[in-house]
């Protein structure tokens, strides 16, 4: 195997095919209109203008001087089936798996927490192909901030009861997004996670809180509004 095809399969890619084209297919509005990707781009648009998880953390990118567009920073693919969604840090691109996700309330949390990623990548540089530890503290962030290890999405997994759940679920879910795109023993990933856990679970930007519901979600969004008013007016 040649090494770009080792560094793609390394990095994930592979689970992206449309990725390994070198190009992104734009098929013709006929053939859309029917398809996973038209669907997609409506959920897409609907969660952009919804979600206060979304439209909070598009806030806070173009407060930081990353300002996202729709047509620039997101493409619907096709995908491997085990993923909804992925980051590229080589596009600075949020990929959304047109056919892995089918409802509304799935495609704002993928959405979310690849804007998580993205504003990760903003403020603080990530190192995503050399630093283990920089990725693990992004996938920490994303599956505490996300809505992922909510208690209505738990509760659909069948997991619930435990003490610390919120901590234990993601943690759970940070070992299986890097499983997925690192080819790297599960106790590596174990101990680079445990490393960082701490710090990185108990870093809420730019929510300034964990958001266990779409109620706190919009609660930081109001927040985030105000300090970005008063910052404005000084």
């Amino acid at each position: 195997m040649d090494q770009s095809k080792q560094q793609e399969d390394d990095y994930g890619y592979n689970l992206f095919p449309e990725r390994n084209a070198g190009k992104f297919k734009k098929g013709s509005i006929a053939e859309s209109l029917f398809t996973f990707n038209h669907k997609c781009q409506v959920m897409l648009q609907f969660a952009l203008e919804t979600s206060p998880y979304a439209k909070l953390l598009l806030g806070a990118m173009k407060s930081s001087g990353c300002t996202v567009y729709k047509d620039r920073h997101f493409s619907c693919e096709e995908c491997d089936g085990i993923v909804s969604g992925g980051f590229d840090a080589t596009s600075s691109q949020i990929v959304l798996c047109q056919n892995n996700i089918h409802q509304q309330s799935h495609m704002n949390r993928v959405v979310t927490h690849e804007l998580i990623h993205a504003f990760d990548h903003c403020r603080a540089h990530v190192d995503w192909f050399n630093n283990f530890k920089h990725l693990a503290c992004s996938e920490i962030r994303a599956a505490n901030l996300s809505g992922d290890c909510s208690f209505s999405n738990e509760l659909t997994r069948f997991n619930f009861g435990l003490k610390q759940h919120h901590q234990a679920c993601v943690r759970d879910r940070a070992l299986r997004s890097i499983l997925a795109v690192r080819k790297v023993s599960k106790e590596e990933a174990e101990k680079v996670v445990d490393e960082v856990f701490d710090s990185c679970f108990n870093d809420h930007a730019p929510f300034g809180r964990i958001p266990h519901s779409k109620k706190d979600a919009k609660f930081a969004y109001r927040d985030f509004q105000n300090r970005d008013r008063y910052y404005a007016n000084l």
